[in-house]
């Protein structure tokens, strides 16, 4: 299942998934003061984008210190995102991460684990160690996807206004839907060069 930079944006922006969390994006800022709003929102999106890079970076050595083949890495990849796609499907948005709107976040819940929770560091550890030839198309990806979840999250609330919480739901639900069919993919992709090409 090779990507390229394209779909691995894609990838990425359907496993971040800003718009179906912007519920929680909601929630969480009711407690920031509107002013520091900004720049909370640009603090979370960059400790998630070095989190899911250093899992980028690392991911091939990772591999070996723990002794894991790519094929289990792939499996276990599109399991984890294959539960995270049924609850987006089937819950809704403030249910998926607990949050605590009366302080303001740090780390907990936006940067870890709603960006970078466990669906995302497989992603991206999958991607460094399938292809890791295209580092690069792999971290513009992520930097194009974290941008797009930085903008999606300082306008949270005019968003929700302008396109209504039965609209943000239905974006959530549909992109739960892709998401399925791509892990899916993995688990099919993984099961495959397990039993053909255990080499």
């Amino acid at each position: 299942m090779d990507h390229t930079f394209v779909s691995a944006f894609v990838l990425l922006l359907l496993v971040l998934d800003p718009f179906g969390s912007l519920p929680i994006f909601v929630a969480v800022f009711k407690g920031v003061a509107p002013e520091r709003r900004t720049r909370v929102a640009l603090r979370e999106v960059l400790i998630a984008f070095f989190v899911l890079l250093g899992f980028m970076l690392s991911g091939e050595g990772f591999l070996r210190l723990m002794h894991l083949s790519e094929r289990s890495l792939e499996v276990a990849g599109g399991v984890i995102l294959m539960i995270i796609a049924i609850r987006m499907i089937f819950a809704n948005g403030g249910e998926i991460y607990a949050t605590d709107g009366d302080r303001e976040p740090m780390i907990f819940p936006l940067a870890v684990p709603l960006l970078a929770g466990p669906s995302a560091m497989a992603t991206v550890l999958l991607l460094a160690s399938r292809q890791p030839e295209r580092l690069a198309y792999w971290i513009g990806a992520l930097t194009l996807a974290m941008l797009v979840c930085g903008a999606v999250m300082v306008l949270a609330e005019p968003i929700r206004r302008w396109i209504g919480s039965q609209m943000v739901n239905a974006i959530e639900k549909l992109m739960g839907l892709v998401l399925t069919a791509i892990a899916v993919e993995m688990v099919l992709a993984g099961l495959k060069r397990y039993f053909f090409d255990p080499s």
